[in-house]
């Protein structure tokens, strides 16, 4: 390993990308020093990652996810430039940054991305920023609580929630109708609305409409 760690930091929230290089560059590490620039905007953290990986890429790259105006006619962000990094600089390690720490989120960043970590931004300080620093240089993933906590639950549903539970959910989730739900996944109409009612009370709003229920199963990662 270098004895210089470059860290590339991109969020459209500048004082927050200055708020990681002041802490991480005023930390103390035993090997080596780090050195972070910022990119405050999608379309700025998008150049640098494209211009680095034709001279020197990043060690750490650390990407807020929504990053791009809601009015705006196309959606990108943080996952995009995930993908991105993982194109054209795999020797780069990508670790998210962001105020999301529901199962859902989480899980599908980690799914369409694979990153070498996740922190929630409300659990973000010197000490988890050296931590993450450290573990995903030597040994990655690095996750802050809620994020690993979001994990393990997504991990202990699995064991109860089978594939066709998956496609009632998926099926109630763009509103397809109990009855033709049923000949989906080859099963009464009276067999699936009491497969909902326990899946209501495995997801916790068994006092809930199918709404609440789409809801959760979409927090927890399901949908």
């Amino acid at each position: 390993m270098s004895d210089l760690v470059r860290i590339l930091a991109v969020d459209d929230h500048e004082m927050i990308v200055l708020g990681y290089k002041y802490t991480l560059e005023a930390s103390t590490f035993d090997k080596f020093e780090v050195v972070v620039h910022t990119a405050p905007s999608f379309e700025a953290g998008k150049a640098e990652i494209e211009s680095s990986a034709k001279r020197m890429p990043y060690d750490i790259i650390l990407l807020d996810i929504q990053m791009f105006p809601e009015s705006a006619k196309e959606s990108r962000g943080g996952e995009d430039l995930g993908l991105l990094v993982k194109k054209i600089s795999p020797s780069s390690k990508v670790v998210f940054l962001s105020s999301f720490s529901d199962s859902y989120r989480i899980n599908n960043i980690l799914k369409n991305v694979n990153p070498d970590g996740y922190m929630v931004k409300s659990e973000v300080d010197q000490k988890t920023l050296q931590t993450m620093v450290k573990t995903v240089l030597d040994n990655p993933p690095y996750y802050t609580a809620a994020a690993l906590q979001a994990i393990r639950r997504k991990l202990a549903n699995e064991d109860q929630i089978d594939e066709r539970d998956k496609k009632i959910l998926y099926q109630l989730s763009i509103g397809t109708k109990t009855k033709d739900i049923s000949t989906m996944v080859a099963a009464a109409s009276t067999t699936v609305e009491n497969r909902k009612r326990q899946l209501k009370i495995m997801l916790g709003v068994e006092s809930g409409n199918d709404f609440a229920l789409i809801e959760e199963a979409r927090k927890r990662g399901f949908i």
